[in-house]
């Protein structure tokens, strides 16, 4: 028995480190969650329970992380820059500096962190921190918005702790920096699906990135076509990601939710609406393992807090699965053209990732 089998990863401190007013990232967007599920009472009840961050330090961010990286990072978050910092990724457009940057990126990496420590215990079943995902964080770069990469952490701390992880990513973007750190293991299995990264940043994640040495056959990339709807979508879903699930045999999941792929997200070009997490959770739920799960990218705030505040309902087994009067979207009509553009590049995707993955498997 779990002692407390949800939690919900927050402290009123994540409020406090916004990035500039321009940016796009708003780190409000996990207050909004608290705020929205609260208000729904999914945050009341015995068999849940809101945990804060725990506080680490640099040697657990150094498992990952290069010590001079963190050493500009603290520098940086202090209000100093220097031209250094460039080659670190620090200081452009994406990844700015600004003050707090660094006490933010350790207090989100600590709620991911502790989450993934209360399920490596068994104390929890379902943990989730809606300030964490960043995913494209290097071991000794920043890049696209992302500072300390707490997603990996989080599945150091569960593979350390002898669990066999399987990750996997619906955030639109490519998790790059995820893929980078367990690319030569195979007790982290890392499962990306996002938008074709012919069009969009990383510009990584094709189908034959697919591991190397000890971890061939354990990176896994789902490229989608721009314009891509929830029924294509979970169609690659239960075509590639079940199937490698069940031949895997994780002991946990760990599982990045950007809700950048939503349809009108503005910084990407997918079409889904947000079914399509719930939807999956539902499948996740079915194999009876732990679930650890992050937020990520999500652009149109209002949207990422209802899709996230989704989420938290159906990882909570309280998603009644109709659109009106709850937290789902209202499904979209797909016409004829539509599935006339993706169906064909789907079903390419869906064969080509069957015939460089599957074989590694007795698929």
């Amino acid at each position: 028995m779990y002692r407390t089998p949800f939690i919900f990863m927050h402290s009123g401190e994540l409020k406090e480190f916004p990035y500039p007013v321009e940016h796009p990232f708003k780190t409000s967007r996990a207050a909004g969650v608290r705020k929205t599920i609260s208000s729904m009472g999914l945050l009341a009840g015995a068999d849940r329970a809101e945990v804060p961050p725990k506080k680490i330090g640099r040697d657990l961010l150094e498992k990952f992380h290069g010590p001079q990286y963190l050493d500009a990072l603290e520098k940086a978050g202090a209000g100093e820059f220097d031209y250094r910092m460039l080659s670190m990724g620090l200081g452009t457009g994406d990844c700015p500096v600004f003050r707090g940057l660094y006490d933010y990126a350790v207090l989100a990496t600590g709620a991911t962190v502790a989450g993934a420590e209360r399920i490596a215990s068994g104390e929890a079943c379902i943990a989730f921190n809606p300030s964490g995902g960043y995913h494209h964080a290097h071991a000794n770069q920043a890049a696209g918005f992302c500072y300390i990469n707490d997603v990996v952490l989080g599945c150091m701390t569960l593979a350390e702790s002898g669990k066999r992880v399987l990750y996997l990513d619906v955030d639109v973007h490519h998790g790059d920096g995820v893929q980078e750190a367990f690319y030569e293991r195979c007790d982290v299995m890392t499962i990306s699906l996002h938008q074709d990264p012919r069009t969009l940043f990383p510009g990584t994640g094709f189908v034959d990135e697919i591991g190397r040495a000890e971890g061939k056959g354990f990176a896994v990339n789902i490229p989608l076509p721009i314009g891509t709807y929830d029924e294509a979508y979970m169609n690659a879903v239960k075509s590639i990601v079940l199937p490698l699930i069940e031949a895997y045999e994780p002991d946990c999941f760990v599982m990045e939710i950007g809700a950048d792929a939503l349809a009108d997200d503005p910084l990407a070009n997918l079409a889904l609406t947000n079914n399509v997490y719930a939807d999956v959770i539902g499948e996740l739920l079915n194999f009876n393992k732990p679930i650890l799960a992050v937020g990520g990218g999500g652009y149109n705030v209002e949207n990422t807090v209802r899709a996230w505040s989704l989420a938290w309902a159906a990882l909570c087994g309280q998603d009644s699965g109709e659109a009106k009067g709850g937290l789902r979207d209202k499904r979209l009509d797909i016409n004829e053209a539509q599935r006339c553009a993706i169906e064909p590049a789907m079903k390419a995707v869906i064969g080509s990732v069957k015939k460089h993955i599957f074989g590694h498997h007795g698929l």
